[in-house]
Formats: C-alpha cells, structure tokens, sequence
C-alpha cells in the first residue's frame, strides 16, 4: 500500500471560501461525479456551514492539492434521524441514545480516486476531526456507510476506528440504492482500545494533542516516540 509521507500531508479547517472550494472540489469528483449521489454543487459544501459554530469541515491536502475531505455536525437533530425509520440491529433505544449522550454525526468522508491507497489521508482527517471533537466535549460519534458500495469506509470504520453497526434505514440526503448502515463509536472506548494495542495508529493520531485532551478521553499524555511508517498488509 503507497503511504504519503506526513511531511507532504496536511489536514486544514475549512473557514472561509478558499478553504471551502477545496473541498467542493474533492465533494465534485467524488459524491457528485464519481458516484452520482448529488446533483446539487452548491450543497456539497454549503456556505453557512463553513461560519456555523455547529459543523467543521476538512480537508487533507497533498503537496498543495486537495485529497480528501470529512465533515463533522454536533448535536445533529434527532428529527433528522427519525425520518429515516431506522431498523434496529443492536439492543438499543437508538433514539434515547443519542438523547442521553453528546453526539457528533461524522460523514460527507470522501478520498479523490488517486489517492484512496494512501490510508494516511484517511488516518490525518481522522486526527483532526477527533481532536476537534473531544475539545467541544462531545463523548460519541454517529455515522451512515452504504452496505456493499464499492469505495464504502465501512472496514476503515470498523476494524481500525471500533465503529459498531446498531442499525440499517434505506433512505437518507444522498441519491444511493444501497442500504445505509448506522454506526456509533464511544470515542473513550476506542482511545483506550488503541492506546492498549500500542501501535503507530494511536501515537499518530495523538501525535499533537495537549494534556488536556488526553485527560477528558480518562488517560494520561503518552510518551512521544518517533513516528514510523506503519507496515500496512
């Protein structure tokens, strides 16, 4: 798997309208023209969102080009949600639960074509998004994947973030047949299970937090060895 090297990588918040045309950009070539999920341009990355206290954007961008791009919506209404008519996989009050608990829905996550191989653009919007996210004091993230679509970020997801699926609706704000797969993550829970497994996926992403954050995830600041290329198989 080709890595980027992380000097050439950089994450950016998206603040004003350079920063959201380089989203748009990545959002065009991959929701709008690659999958055809949206026909809207100017709703790929609306303008109010780029002010709003309430969502973040970001963008990876690799030796000056934009790669990649993830969006986070805190407190996200729940009327939102229960228009889709959620099927329930786990035995959970999915509703309740996002009532009782601080959650951020994370999506619109999107890697142009020629760099999908490169799982560190993935990885570094990843780091950006949860510090951002723990720095607001919110506990869970919430997420929509599409079952079986071809690009989906379900084993990311999974097997590397501890995402865990706890229901299915087949309707939602992209134009897509697949069934969407609802997701949640306890960002204390998956701090903790990456930290024990001691890996470079842990030290990378925490690579530049402050004690502060590492306090409100229960843990303490971890020691700051040299970060290597991981061995990706």
């Amino acid at each position: 798997m080709t890595m980027p090297n992380s000097m050439q990588l950089e994450v950016i918040r998206v603040d004003d309208d350079w920063g959201r045309a380089q989203a748009l950009s990545v959002m065009r070539s991959t929701y709008r023209d690659e999958k055809g999920w949206i026909a809207m341009d100017e709703s790929l990355v609306a303008r109010d969102e780029i002010r709003s206290g309430v969502v973040s954007w970001f963008v990876a961008r690799l030796d000056q080009q934009p790669v990649g791009v993830l969006r986070v919506l805190y407190a996200p209404p729940l009327d939102l949600y229960a228009a889709y008519g959620f099927r329930q996989l786990a035995d959970m009050d999915l509703d309740a639960f996002i009532r009782q608990h601080r959650i951020a829905e994370i999506g619109r996550f999107a890697v142009v074509p020629e760099q999908r191989r490169n799982f560190l653009v993935a990885v570094g919007l990843m780091r950006e998004a949860c510090a951002d996210t723990i720095r607001r004091g919110f506990s869970h993230y919430l997420t929509d994947v599409f079952e079986g679509e071809k690009h989906s970020p379900y084993a990311f997801h999974t097997r590397v973030m501890g995402f865990q699926a706890v229901a299915t609706h087949d309707v939602g704000e992209l134009n897509c047949d697949n069934r969407r797969i609802t997701m949640i993550l306890a960002l204390r829970d998956a701090y903790h299970r990456l930290r024990q497994n001691g890996g470079w996926l842990f030290r990378y992403l925490t690579e530049t937090w402050d004690e502060s954050l590492h306090l409100a995830m229960g843990g303490t600041p971890a020691a700051p060895p040299a970060l290597t290329e991981p061995a990706i198989g």
